[in-house]
Order: C-alpha cells, then sequence, then structure tokens
C-alpha cells in the first residue's frame, strides 16, 4: 500500500472514532512513525542482503586474481622455455 493511501484510511477510521485535531494530529505522527519503522526495517534487510552479495563478489575476485597470477606465471614459464630452445647451443 501507498502512504498516501494507508494515511487515508487510518486518518478515514480515525476521524469517526473523534473529531479532536489534536487526537488527528498524534494519529498522524503515529503512522508516520509506523512508516518509518517499517522503511528502516526493510532498509537493514536490504543492507545485510548488500553486504552479503558484497563480501561474495570480493571473495569472487581474489579467486580471479588468484587463478589469473597462476596463469600468467604459466605463460612466463613457457615463453622463458621457448626463448631458451630458441638460442644456439
Amino acid at each position: 500500500m501507498t502512504r498516501l493511501y494507508l494515511t487515508t484510511i487510518l486518518l478515514a477510521m480515525t476521524e469517526k472514532e473523534t473529531q479532536n485535531p489534536a487526537d488527528l494530529d498524534l494519529r498522524k505522527l503515529e503512522i508516520r512513525v509506523e512508516e518509518l519503522i517499517r522503511a528502516c526495517s526493510y532498509l537493514k534487510d536490504e543492507n545485510k542482503s548488500l553486504r552479503a552479495r558484497q563480501d561474495n563478489l570480493v571473495s569472487e575476485r581474489a579467486a580471479l586474481i588468484e587463478k589469473t597470477e597462476l596463469a600468467r606465471a604459466r605463460v612466463e614459464a613457457m615463453i622463458t622455455r621457448l626463448k631458451s630452445m630458441e638460442t644456439p647451443q
């Protein structure tokens, strides 16, 4: 539900219960606080998920760097062996 829709419904329910403006202001504040709590909870969950994803990506990157370095070392060793074969003996 959208914030406006939820607020409208809750205020309509509240208006039926009381016509006191202070009570209406208090109810608006309560609704807003509840919305902020839900938003914080959602953002906390999303942040946790993003941190886990980041950790996985960092690990994957480290593994790829290691593989790249190993491949580079092998290629350099092959080049060295080929060069040693080219030199006249």
